[in-house]
């Protein structure tokens, strides 16, 4: 064990803080996709080395890091003390997913160069000659990324660390998508859309022609190769069985990705019923909406007419848009009802590309960059509008933009006083437990007027709790797809679209549907402590100004935190309300 030097608290905190930087500086460098979302410009001319060599380059790194950080002395105080076991925390559990060799499988449905590539137009800064040069670098590099992605995916095969056929055949199409012949038709292209007028003659014709050069001659082959690569090899050594256990090393790296996603040690079986409860919970509640509204028949009917009556679904993507547009415009009212600090970044909306739609979630958030170049973009899935339904709207709304994940990932990024590992990092169960957390939030400030909407809230409540059941279904307790699927259509209001996408996306991210629910149960149970405890003192938009007060943490430090805050309160005594 490294030995420890004795210096002052001030040197400690000195020490403490170039380590976090130069860990910080070396995340950028390594993941520059990354570096350029978060608004930070330096690495814009590269892609991230793909290669197993520099995998094992990196984790030797995080062990120096690891050493360094165990050579100084923990600090006394609480901040830097907390920053000091969230850095250790971090550095352990990247060791940890390290030991499952994940550039292994690069690419799923959700994740990988397939998406990130395309997505670079939505990020990549186009306001110079430099910024243009700088991303036709990049597509004269992705053919080296994509030979590193199809090596390790092939020493997959060697392994048997391959994914699902199901997670494949769903990659397929995305790669189709972008080995195309006309380069016009892809995303990429829209670069040379953004040309400025103003760019003199001789350098926006170079630029133009470097672009599509490389989209012809160098993006769209290599999307060409790694289709071939999928169809002719990939794909018939990828397992039959949808479920983790199926891996070698299925039961360990199941249990790691529990742990991580929930940050807890509660077991698979443990989760399984906790899923289980609250569906009984929530299913009760469901039912007491369809006898309100004068429906005869049982839960399963009401959602059975919901799911034929077309009248409660979109038929235009710019029907669904408008109508996102509307509800958030009202929240963003009353957010200083509920919260004393608001985020100072702004948010806008976006369509989900449409290469990539059908196997993309109904909406997602996309955080604002730190140079404020951009806002947050809330992304919407336009596709099939007309199996979209009007009465989830709401809740989906205010999950991924306010309350939810803006006021959350925005405010953090705002807390300049923390390291940017924490900045930019956290913590699934909480980012997402807040997320679904934040669904029921509006109901008091006066949402869901409408009990369909009401319904359509809780339907999202019960989806969450079945995830717990179908995570666990699925890599734990070996369910197949299909009997998963059917798990949903039975105990949840979902469209069949929607059922078959998010069956199919657990498959490809064992865990992380987990987060969700875990989450949400552990901010809920510390607000009722709260409100139990200090009565009429209890004043809701101080708890949420604490809560978010240090960023994305685990869920028993943030119990923790939460319990000092709550003992902190107490001592204060009456608050006068003017």
């Amino acid at each position: 064990m490294p030995r420890r030097k004795s210096v002052s608290s001030s040197e400690t905190v000195t020490q403490l803080k170039h380590l976090y930087d130069d860990y910080w500086e070396f995340i950028l460098k390594e993941y520059p996709l990354s570096a350029t979302y978060l608004g930070d410009h330096r690495y814009d001319g590269s892609l991230e080395d793909g290669s197993e060599d520099a995998f094992h380059r990196r984790v030797d790194q995080y062990k120096k890091y690891l050493d360094a950080l165990k050579s100084i002395k923990k600090p006394s105080a609480k901040p830097e003390l907390l920053n000091y076991e969230l850095f250790e925390r971090e550095l352990e559990d990247n060791l940890e997913a390290a030991k499952f060799r994940p550039y292994l499988t690069p690419m799923t449905q959700q994740s990988g160069l397939q998406i990130d590539i395309p997505e670079l137009v939505t990020y990549h800064p186009f306001r110079s000659l430099l910024d243009f040069e700088n991303f036709s670098s990049r597509l004269q590099a992705f053919p080296k990324l994509v030979g590193q992605v199809i090596q390790s995916m092939r020493s997959g095969i060697a392994a048997r660390i391959v994914l699902a056929r199901v997670t494949a055949e769903r990659i397929i199409p995305q790669l189709e998508a972008n080995a195309v012949q006309d380069p016009k038709k892809l995303e990429l292209y829209k670069a040379v859309e953004k040309i400025p007028s103003g760019m003199g003659s001789a350098d926006g014709l170079r630029t133009r022609n470097s672009i599509e050069e490389a989209i012809r001659q160098m993006v769209i082959p290599a999307f060409e190769k790694l289709l071939v690569f999928f169809k002719e090899e990939y794909l018939p050594a990828c397992r039959a069985d949808a479920g983790i256990w199926s891996l070698p090393d299925g039961t360990e790296r199941y249990a790691y990705t529990v742990k991580h996603y929930t940050t807890t040690n509660v077991s698979p079986n443990e989760i399984h019923d906790l899923g289980l409860k609250e569906l009984s919970r929530i299913h009760s509640e469901m039912r007491a909406i369809v006898s309100r509204v004068g429906f005869v028949g049982s839960l399963q009917e009401f959602i059975s007419s919901l799911r034929k009556d077309r009248s409660y679904y979109n038929t235009t993507a710019s029907e669904l848009l408008t109508g996102f547009k509307k509800i958030l415009e009202q929240m963003d009212e009353k957010l200083p009802l509920l919260f004393g600090r608001l985020p100072k970044a702004k948010y806008g909306f976006r369509e989900i590309e449409s290469f990539r739609a059908e196997a993309a979630p109904d909406a997602y958030y996309y955080r604002p960059p730190e140079d404020g170049s951009r806002p947050a973009y809330f992304y919407v899935n336009t596709f099939r509008p007309e199996q979209r339904p009007k009465y989830t709207m709401e809740v989906l709304a205010y999950h991924e933009a306010v309350p939810g994940h803006h006021l959350q990932l925005a405010i953090q990024q705002e807390l300049t006083d923390l390291p940017k590992f924490r900045r930019y990092g956290g913590y699934t169960a909480f980012i997402e437990g807040w997320g679904l957390y934040s669904e029921e939030l509006p109901k008091l400030v006066g949402f869901y007027k409408d009990a369909l909407s009401d319904f359509g809230r809780l339907s999202f409540d019960a989806w969450r709790a079945a995830r717990l059941v179908v995570d666990t279904g699925i890599h734990h307790k070996r369910w197949t797809r299909e009997r998963s699927i059917q798990f949903f259509v039975e105990n949840t209001a979902l469209s069949e679209l929607n059922i078959a996408s998010e069956v199919d996306r657990y498959i490809a991210w064992p865990g992380q549907a987990l987060a969700y629910k875990i989450g949400q149960l552990k901010i809920s149970a510390l607000r009722s402590r709260a409100e139990k405890t200090l009565g009429p003192r209890f004043d809701i938009r101080r708890f949420h100004d604490e809560l978010l007060g240090d960023g994305a943490l685990s869920l028993d430090v943030l119990e923790n935190k939460m319990q000092g805050w709550i003992r902190r309160e107490s001592a204060i005594g009456p608050r006068h309300k003017g």
